[in-house]
């Protein structure tokens, strides 16, 4: 019978007849084989008997090569693992070059690894970090079904800006060398594919709004692109977004969702990746180690998680944050890189982790923040000078949930829109949900990569994702 490596050091079958194939990770001394095939963190020893095993196959087993082992599982006679193969016959499946192979079994630092993306999942770093992101992927799905939102797939060409930062892919058919003009001397994107000017989306928010004022509760989490020349450790062109938008649901409504949301799915993650989660703190404390004393962590990755699982999320307004932040040691002393001298500035992740980690003591959620550093969709309060938006704040990450009570009111949104040249025939679809059967509604976006990064303690965005799309880099 076949069965994983997981299956084979978890239950128990011992002294029966196995199959297994997978991966090798080591051969040494000619006779042992640690196996892996993706299942577990974990090799199984395989044992060949070599003197049953000619010599043409045993110059075969190669670090890399794929093998179809079959023998019996039996008590280990070695330290190290509880069971081992005997093996009885060994297959290799396929060419191996021991000499080419990058991924030999010693430490390979991250930069290389990422030049090796399409076998660097056969580390144990980077095959952890992926069973992670499967399991949040599936956690997040579970969630939204389990609580009644419908699964909505957004349109990933659109003729909109939802954030209206114009840093968007443009999706065109036409010669980039001699486009058709039109009588200004202008691209005439009449003659394009869609008849129109389109571009990658950045956000599948505002199509998941129509949805969620027809279906009451949708979600979307799909990728989206932003082409924003950063080359830093926490963007990326191609990433993907959790969006969920619900009817009748005002801001405080909002602040539950998104707090009992993130609990769950970090939850789902300590009940059920509990092996990975190990490995990678441990990964990380020894990287902590190599720091200064003042720049390490006060927690470690597990502590991090539960501190979000186990702890109330603080509600604050943005203007009791910045008074907070204004007469902060840090502040005063001039050790943050950017000064809060006045209300209305924006936040930097240095202000949000000092808010978490430092005042607070839990997870953040701020709210209520200036209209002119929020976008154009958000509730505007009665001062005139606030929206109803919503930022959630983590340890070692920062801002990590942004969301909003949308403006519901036409006239409102309108003149919002008129402020920031919007044009009202671009979003004639989105000022429609105001006109007809109008009501509160709110929602958050969450970047899955950003969560990823936290559940694994992953310090570059580019190792939480199978292939990152970045400046200058799309290979693979």
């Amino acid at each position: 019978m076949s069965y994983t490596v997981s299956q084979l050091l978890t239950q128990d079958i011992s002294f029966q007849p196995i199959e297994i194939k997978g991966w090798v990770r080591t051969f040494r001394a000619n006779r042992f084989i640690a196996l892996n095939d993706g299942s577990t963190l974990h090799n199984i020893q395989c044992v060949v008997d070599f003197e049953n095993t000619d010599e043409a196959t045993l110059k075969r087993i190669t670090t890399g090569a794929a093998v179809h082992v079959k023998g019996e599982l039996v008590e280990s006679q070695g330290k190290g693992q509880k069971v081992e193969i005997q093996v009885n016959s060994i297959e290799i499946l396929g060419d191996s070059d021991p000499e080419e192979y990058p991924i030999q079994p010693r430490k390979h630092g991250f930069e290389f690894l990422r030049t090796q993306a399409h076998l660097r999942t056969r580390t144990n770093t980077f095959s952890a970090v992926m069973r992670l992101r499967s399991a949040l992927s599936f956690a997040i799905h579970k969630y939204f079904n389990d609580n009644g939102f419908y699964y909505m797939h957004t349109p990933i060409i659109t003729g909109s800006d939802a954030e209206g930062a114009g840093e968007m892919f443009r999706v065109s058919t036409l010669d980039a060398k001699n486009p058709p003009l039109d009588d200004n001397g202008a691209v005439n994107y009449k003659e394009d594919f869609f008849g129109k000017e389109t571009n990658l989306t950045v956000s599948g928010q505002l199509e998941a709004e129509t949805y969620a004022m027809s279906l009451g509760k949708v979600y979307t989490f799909g990728p989206t692109f932003r082409a924003e020349n950063s080359n830093t450790s926490r963007h990326l062109a191609e990433f993907w977004m959790i969006e969920p938008e619900v009817a009748f649901m005002d801001l405080d409504g909002n602040m539950d969702l998104a707090e009992d949301f993130m609990k769950s799915v970090l939850s789902y993650v300590l009940e059920h990746n509990k092996e990975d989660l190990e490995f990678l703190d441990q990964r990380l404390q020894g990287e902590e180690k190599k720091l200064p004393q003042a720049e390490r962590s006060p927690m470690n990755l597990i502590e991090k998680i539960k501190f979000v699982v186990d702890n109330n999320f603080k509600r604050v307004s943005y203007t009791e944050a910045i008074d907070i932040l204004k007469n902060s040691k840090p502040n005063k002393k001039k050790k943050f890189k950017y000064i809060i001298e006045e209300w209305g500035a924006d936040l930097q992740s240095e202000h949000e982790r000092f808010l978490v980690e430092k005042h607070f003591k839990c997870p953040v959620i701020l709210f209520d923040y200036p209209a002119n550093i929020k976008a154009f969709y958000m509730r505007l309060n009665d001062d005139g000078k606030t929206v109803r938006a919503m930022d959630i704040l983590f340890p070692g990450i920062g801002e990590m949930v942004g969301g909003s009570q949308r403006e519901e009111r036409l006239e409102v949104l309108k003149d919002k829109m008129k402020a920031l040249d919007i044009p009202e025939d671009e979003l004639w679809w989105y000022l429609d949900l105001r006109k007809y059967g109008t009501a509160v509604h709110s929602g958050f976006g969450l970047g899955f990569e950003r969560l990823v990064m936290f559940a694994t303690g992953m310090g570059n965005i580019r190792d939480v994702i199978p292939y990152p799309r970045t400046p200058q880099n799309a290979e693979f």
